[in-house]
């Protein structure tokens, strides 16, 4: 088969389209692999805008016969990521505001057609198209990819291999069966066996279905998803995929998330070495924010969707009771969510209008400067794939305070509020338990108690910026099982699986199946 050359098909690319952590996350893969010498192309919609950010952009094909109608493949090198990107030109599905969903936050109502014409477009690039290198390993990305590890098998493609990786198994793109013609899925694959669940079309069940190996983004994460309390509905298929299904961490990009050359802090960038311009850091957020400017507040920063996933319910009532208990405690709050949440939390910001600041929707230098400017960064989650903000906020030495799931319980190291004070000297954050206001206001309670105690908070603060999570790990993994799949002399070199299921306590909640893409256009974290 000759050598690994990867297509990557997703919903996302920073600073093609980004929506959150996905975003993120499959350029700095992409980047990583590409400077591992893995030749590859990412393959996105061409959203509106995305083609104005290519360079050198060429007329690949004219693709008839996609779902939604004809479409144009364009070839483009980004300049700010130095990735190649196939991009997938149909304005009449991609044209519009907003990724998932309209500037109301309505998600768009033609998200199957849209994301089946990406999963037709990834197969007939792999099928070989004039003037294109050929890809002989495709990796699929979340549900808005699901439908090519499937598409891939009806081509018969056999020489063509396929990854799915599961960034967030709650959002599945679930479709009427009735959409099935127009979606280009085969007969065979519309039951139980295949592409069905409850009834409906399932992309992201097709992809763990058909794809030759199945990857997540943590391993507690992947332990947890083959439970039936994080399983979403499919945590039966993964356990018949176990002996498939690999645990590969995501990575962080440690040089666009760098407190010593970050842009967005100007002149007030600093290192581990020297944290003195993080006081001035901290200053300039306050003023961003609109908080009274006092170096010696212990600040609190929150950067995430405002969802019950990202347990804001829980916040709406915690952080209040936070701000009564610590007169020096400030809060600013950057993200976007349920409308409902977001009116509690401005309405907190109004009781408390010198200390609590809130920023409705995203901004890439604001949540640079959040990162920075704040002490500890709150980042709650009912479940949580990876969890890449607490990642950046270390970066920063801002301690994260987050919730024991997922990669958050992998990457937060935290020996426990029994342990003695002096075993604090390890830590790089903090971590509890459940989902109530009392539990997170305890945390809060805890950090501000450790903020007091200087050089143990310093201890902490090294330990958090020294912490390598870069995407050399990941890659060497992800290098590995490409080329098993698709060189023979690495057959036996792909990483084990050993992924058990997790241990669950009985009184677990069962966190049910989510539709769609679930996201629209909000910052999410994975």
């Amino acid at each position: 088969m000759g050598k690994t050359r990867t297509l990557i098909v997703a919903g996302e690319a920073f600073p093609l389209a980004k929506t959150g952590g996905l975003g993120d996350a499959i350029t700095g893969m992409a980047r990583a692999l590409a400077e591992a010498r893995m030749p590859l192309n990412v393959l996105l919609p061409a959203y509106r805008g995305v083609r104005a950010k290519l360079g050198h952009v060429r007329t690949v094909a004219t693709l008839s016969d996609l779902p939604g109608g004809p479409a144009t493949l364009l070839e483009g090198k980004c300049p700010q990521s130095g990735l190649d990107f196939l991009v997938l030109e149909n304005d009449a599905l991609y044209d519009r505001a907003g990724i998932y969903s309209d500037e109301e936050g309505r998600e768009h109502p033609d998200s199957g057609v849209r994301y089946a014409a990406l999963a037709h477009a990834a197969v007939r690039i792999a099928a070989g198209l004039p003037g294109l290198a050929r890809p002989n390993l495709v990796h699929a990305h979340d549900w808005h990819a699901g439908l090519v590890p499937l598409l891939l098998r009806a081509a018969g493609l056999a020489t063509v291999k396929s990854v799915m990786t599961i960034h967030n198994l709650a959002f599945q793109g679930l479709f009427p069966m009735a959409c099935a013609d127009q979606f280009g899925v085969p007969e065979w694959a519309r039951n139980d066996d295949g592409a069905q669940a409850w009834g409906q079309l399932n992309f992201l069940k097709a992809g763990i279905r058909y794809a030759d190996r199945v990857t997540t983004v943590s391993h507690t994460y992947a332990r947890e998803i083959m439970t039936p309390a994080f399983g979403c509905g499919l945590d039966e298929l993964l356990r018949s995929r176990a002996g498939d299904l690999l645990p590969i961490p995501n990575g962080i990009d440690d040089v666009l998330w760098n407190p010593a050359h970050d842009p967005y802090l100007r002149s007030h960038r600093y290192s581990v070495r020297d944290l003195t311009n993080k006081i001035h850091c901290k200053l300039a957020l306050q003023r961003e924010f609109g908080l009274r400017p006092d170096p010696n507040a212990t600040v609190l920063g929150m950067g995430n969707r405002l969802t019950e996933q990202k347990m804001a319910d829980v916040a709406v009532q915690s952080l209040p009771l936070a701000l009564e208990r610590h007169p020096g405690l400030q809060i600013a709050i950057l993200g976007q969510g349920d409308h409902r949440l977001e009116q509690a939390l401005r309405d907190m910001t109004s009781r408390y209008p010198d200390r609590c600041g809130i920023h409705i929707g995203y901004d890439e230098g604001i949540a640079h400067r959040l990162h920075a400017g704040s002490d500890v960064l709150l980042h709650a989650s009912r479940f949580e794939p990876f969890g890449l903000t607490p990642l950046y906020a270390m970066r920063y030495g801002t301690l994260p305070i987050g919730s024991r799931v997922g990669g958050m319980a992998d990457t937060i190291q935290d020996p426990g509020s029994h342990a003695p004070l002096s075993a604090m000297a390890s830590a790089n954050g903090l971590l509890f338990e459940g989902d109530s206001p009392q539990a997170m206001t305890a945390a809060i309670d805890r950090a501000i108690d450790l903020r007091a105690h200087g050089i143990l908070w310093r201890l902490m603060q090294r330990n958090a910026m020294n912490s390598d999570y870069g995407w050399r790990s990941a890659v060497s993994l992800y290098a590995s099982l490409y080329r098993s799949l698709v060189e023979p002399e690495y057959r036996d070199a792909a990483p084990a699986p050993a992924v058990q299921p997790a241990l669950q306590p009985a009184n677990a909640p069962a966190i049910g199946r989510r539709q769609r893409n679930g996201g629209g256009a909000l910052p999410a974290a994975i």
